[in-house]
């Protein structure tokens, strides 16, 4: 019995001439190295939600390396949720695009990707700024209101997802305060790295503790006003951070 030809779904996206983007891979090939090229696209938005991969064997020919390098990043990458590998049709990624960032910012990480390394670098220099201003501009409403998040942070316990979460709010409360819609705005919009620096650094002996005296040494600056004091305390927060943060990696990254 003859069947028909099947109708191109005209809801998938065309497949993007990634392959003219991509350069060869120099080093030797490796699974990692060929994810890591693949998320920098994805990252800078050259790849949508929904838009279908070139084939592994144009991605290998684009790359310089084998398709079986390929073929396991793609797969990583599928596993960390971040493309959906469809048999006998291609890789797409996926959609969810508020649920992408924080996969990728954990994923170069582990890599040691050097673009997420940046982004902590700038995220550090963002937030001194930030209570800096906060404490030259904060009123006694805003004051209240951070340390609200302080509070919840302490009432959290147990709770990794209810301390995570007013950890963030305090940061974000705090690029409020500083009444500058710029640094508010970026602070904003890497918040998804906010939120897996503290769920990596969660499980490091002493994040508790520390991360509670550290925010309210920042509080104390800010309530009273004094802009050196706040960044100092903010600075210092980010490099202890910064190290619980560098600390988890090592335990997780292979040998």
């Amino acid at each position: 019995m003859s069947t028909q030809p099947e109708e191109p779904d005209s809801t998938q996206s065309e497949v993007p001439d990634l392959t003219s983007l991509l350069r060869p891979v120099v080093r030797e090939s490796s699974v990692s190295e060929v994810a890591k090229r693949l998320l920098d696209h994805l990252s800078e938005g050259n790849l949508k939600p929904g838009t279908r991969l070139p084939a592994e064997r144009q991605l290998a020919d684009a790359l310089g390396v084998a398709r079986s390098s390929v073929r396991g990043a793609l797969s990583a990458l599928d596993v960390l949720g971040i493309i959906e590998i469809r048999p006998g049709s291609g890789s797409y990624v996926r959609e969810g695009t508020s649920e992408f960032l924080p996969r990728a910012i954990n994923w170069g990480l582990m890599l040691g990707q050097r673009r997420t390394q940046d982004l902590v670098e700038v995220r550090t220099f963002m937030e001194g700024m930030s209570a800096r201003l906060a404490a030259d501009r904060a009123s006694a409403e805003d004051i209240e209101r951070l340390a609200g998040h302080l509070e919840r942070m302490r009432e959290a316990g147990t709770d990794v997802k209810a301390f995570i979460d007013a950890d963030i709010a305090f940061h974000l409360e705090t690029a409020n305060i500083a009444r500058n819609t710029v640094l508010s705005d970026i602070l904003h919009s890497i918040r998804a790295l906010l939120q897996v620096w503290m769920e990596r650094a969660g499980d490091i002996e002493g994040t508790v503790s520390g991360t509670l005296h550290e925010h309210g040494a920042v509080l104390d600056a800010i309530r009273a006003g004094d802009p050196e004091a706040a960044d100092v305390a903010m600075a210092e927060h980010m490099r202890l951070a910064s190290e619980r943060l560098n600390l988890s990696l090592r335990e997780d990254r292979p040998n």
